[in-house]
């Protein structure tokens, strides 16, 4: 872990001390998503109503530079140049390295299209299927844990050999029991299960940026 990283982690569980019960599950939560970075994989998020929007503000964090500013390789800008001279620099020096990931809650075309055309229950599940893969992993957000179509997107992700991480709250649901990690807040109110969840995943994030981009 770098020096940084155990900064940020210090500062993290000094600040929210009533998560130290959940320190190993989440670092354990830290690690698979770097694991999955470092072999070419992604991250997919979904959730509903707050959770959905939980869902995009984390695809947000790690698509472009959250704490630290992500600047494209050298190599890359090089070929930006060569290809489009000045103009092609100046916008790669714009540019920033990303972490990839998609919410499968902003794809509204093809969600309602197959809600309507043959479960909506499965929107999330249907989307695993074509976009993930062996290694990626699958961030479900669902307060109570029992949302249903976020259970069935787990099983789809295990079903194509993808790892799931949970974000509950109460006594975690059903996504407790098929989730490869779960991060359950100490909570059984949904306003500040969500909280938390902001308090969490912005610290995943925070950890992730920091182990894989050097500035």
């Amino acid at each position: 872990m770098k020096d940084r990283t155990m900064e940020n982690m210090k500062f993290f569980f000094g600040k929210h001390e009533d998560l130290l019960f959940m320190k190993e599950d989440i670092l354990k939560a830290c690690s698979m998503i770097c694991g999955s970075y470092g072999s070419g994989g992604k991250v997919l998020t979904c959730g509903n109503g707050g959770s959905c929007a939980d869902s995009d503000h984390i695809v947000g964090e790690l698509m472009k530079g959250f704490l630290l500013k992500r600047p494209l390789g050298l190599r890359l800008k090089e070929k930006f140049k060569s290809r489009f001279g000045d103009e092609g620099y100046e916008v790669s020096c714009k540019l920033q390295s990303c972490l990839p990931a998609i919410s499968l809650t902003a794809q509204s075309a093809l969600c309602t299209a197959y809600s309507n055309d043959v479960d909506p229950q499965l929107v999330f599940a249907q989307q695993v299927i074509g976009y993930a893969k062996q290694g990626d992993i699958i961030i479900g957000i669902s307060t109570s844990g029992n949302a249903k179509n976020v259970y069935y997107a787990f099983m789809a992700a295990a079903a194509v050999g993808a790892k799931c991480i949970a974000l509950t709250g109460m006594d975690g649901g059903r996504l407790r029991s098929i989730a490869d990690c779960a991060l359950i807040a100490p909570s059984n109110e949904t306003y500040i299960i969500q909280e938390y969840h902001i308090a969490i995943y912005h610290f995943i994030c925070s950890f992730v940026e920091s182990e894989i981009f050097e500035c």
